[in-house]
């Protein structure tokens, strides 16, 4: 219904721009928006006020042109000025009527559109270092990436989606050998294990396959691998320096081919399991795009070798520092290590070269909140190597604090406790994690509610939605227990007969649907679909408490059966694109 009206509205304003009453190059696209108060109409633009300067007349009068200019349509019932200049559209009854039908003929595809225009666009979410499960943390970055490439597609983009996997780098280093050391407890080995090793139960169990697997194949003395390293932070050491120095270790002791076998033992079985939770939570991607990879094809150094080429490095101390300063960042930061290894950060500005180099013309990264900082340095690297860094889009998203009980969970990856999102899909099913996932805006903090999240009451949200799905599927079974007909008839037929006030309040939010689809998609803010369905469900809820499906009156019937099912396929249709089930009975 709004972009009808913005068509009207923008053949009439080409009609005055022909006759000369307001410049052709001033044109805009009128902005056409929902009336916050009924008496004022279903619609309003404001085009009259910001036309009036260029054209060298009052609003006002404007507006009465610009009124008298509008194509005849059915779906107008009239049209008045407001104020200043606003023109306020008030629709017919049969704009409403005709849409149901339209809903349940175009079904699934309601709320779809073409805005988009194929646009390719990569959504990169998750990213998580496979160095542990994920846990209720990740959870809300995965129903968030995922709930935004889905809107995007709905309205025409060609959506890739993409995780990012750190399997390069210290944090893998550190994984191995923590699964390493494990492997050694398990050959009776004596040891202190690290103090900033993994200490999570998967690191054991991913020792015990290799011990089961290989015995003691692998296996050193605890003296020989302990000797001369320095003392970790419980003994008055440095924690890092003695884990790095146990890698170094590992890698000395093991040899090239066999460290690389427990590090990718440790890596491919938390990889595995990342992939099958987030499966199983109903995300899936288009590609895993390695790290690794970026150094192997050379495209780290190519990265590099464009920040030499622009005059942004320097060397300081044996290392390569990019100049981040120039772009206001608290500090230049290192590319390459007085080693000779390259970072992290030159990896991500590889990564994202090879981002637009592959075709994307947007570019939009999902991480968490903690990455504030790393934001801006991001996008002075793709400056800095030539490339438009407003392709760029970074979202950041809060983690969820779990309570349970009323009590806060811990989740630390490094010390092992914490809750992984598998328990939470376990224990509140992925429906209700999915769709409290992404109740509120992503920068805002969520506290997950276990409990409430359980209920089966309508102070659960998403209970509340799937209920109000459930309930029209309960009255199409009592009709066929009945043997009531419920097959309603084609096009508007009877909908004349929908004009009590529950009846009308429901055939206006069934209306919104596609704009608030669009306006979430394109403001990456799934939190609109939650909070539309929630009032969609209210508005059939009161409808159904209020008034009965089944009657005599076979008219009645039938226009009320059209309109719960127009309202069953709309509720349908939000969940699916929030990766939420509609359960017929519940």
């Amino acid at each position: 219904m709004k972009h009808q009206i913005q068509q009207l509205v923008s053949t009439a304003l080409a009609q005055l721009a022909n006759h000369g009453v307001i410049p052709a190059d001033a044109v805009p696209s009128p902005t056409i928006e929902r009336a916050r108060d009924p008496r004022h109409g279903d619609f309003a633009t404001n085009v009259a006020l910001v036309l009036a300067k260029p054209a060298r007349s009052k609003p006002r009068d404007l507006a009465e042109k610009l009124m008298a200019a509008l194509p005849a349509s059915a779906m107008i019932e009239k049209t008045e000025i407001a104020g200043p200049g606003f023109i306020n559209f008030y629709l017919s009854a049969d704009a409403y009527h005709a849409l149901v039908p339209a809903i349940l003929e175009q079904g699934p595809d309601y709320g779809r559109s073409d805005l988009g225009q194929g646009k390719r666009v990569q959504v990169e979410f998750v990213s998580a270092n496979p160095t542990g499960p994920l846990h209720v943390g990740h959870g809300r970055g995965a129903a968030y990436g995922s709930v935004v490439a889905d809107l995007l597609a709905a309205v025409g983009f060609d959506v890739h989606r993409e995780y990012y996997v750190n399997d390069a780098g210290r944090q893998m280093d550190i994984l191995g050998t923590s699964v390493w050391l494990r492997y050694l407890e398990l050959c009776d080995e004596q040891l202190t294990f690290p103090s900033n090793g993994y200490k999570g139960d998967y690191v054991w169990d991913i020792a015990a396959t290799l011990h089961r697997d290989h015995g003691e194949t692998y296996k050193q003395s605890a003296d020989d691998v302990f000797a001369d390293i320095p003392a970790d932070e419980p003994d008055g050491g440095d924690k890092e320096t003695h884990i790095d120095a146990l890698i170094a270790r590992a890698k000395q002791l093991l040899g090239d081919n066999r460290y690389r076998f427990v590090f990718e033992l440790g890596l491919n079985t938390i990889l595995d399991d990342i992939r099958d939770d987030l499966s199983l939570f109903g995300v899936n991607y288009d590609e895993w795009y390695s790290e690794r990879s970026l150094t192997e094809s050379g495209a780290v150094n190519k990265a590099i070798e464009r920040l030499r080429g622009s005059g942004h490095v320097y060397e300081k101390n044996g290392a390569l520092w990019f100049k981040s300063t120039d772009y206001g960042d608290e500090k230049d930061r290192v590319v390459v290590r007085d080693n000779g290894q390259t970072t992290y950060f030159a990896s991500d500005i590889a990564y994202h070269m090879d981002k637009l180099e592959r075709g994307f013309e947007r570019v939009i990264d999902i991480w968490g909140a903690d990455h504030h900082g790393y934001v801006p340095r991001v996008k002075a690297a793709m400056q800095a190597v030539g490339d438009d860094p407003s392709k760029l889009d970074v979202l950041l998203v809060q983690f969820a604090i779990l309570y349970r009980g009323g009590e806060k969970a811990q989740m630390s990856t490094r010390s092992g406790e914490f809750v992984t999102l598998r328990e939470l899909r376990k224990e509140v099913g992925t429906d209700a994690a999915r769709f409290f996932y992404v109740m509120r805006k992503c920068e805002q903090h969520l506290d997950f509610d276990l409990d409430l999240a359980k209920s089966q009451s309508s102070d659960n949200p998403v209970y509340y939605v799937q209920y109000a799905h459930a309930r029209v599927c309960s009255v199409l079974k009592q009709a066929a227990d009945k043997e009531i007909s419920v097959e309603p008839s084609a096009g508007t037929e009877n909908l004349e007969r929908l004009s009590e006030a529950h009846e009308q309040a429901l055939l206006s939010s069934l209306s919104r649907y596609p704009e608030v689809v669009e306006t979430a998609a394109l403001n990456e803010e799934p939190h609109l679909l939650t909070h539309y369905l929630r009032e969609l469900a209210n508005d059939f809820h009161t409808y159904y408490n209020a008034h009965k499906f089944l009657i005599e009156d076979e008219a009645l019937r039938d226009a009320r059966i059209k309109l719960i099912l127009a309202a069953r396929q709309v509720l349908r249709n939000g969940l699916n694109l929030l990766g939420v089930s509609a359960p017929e009975s519940m």
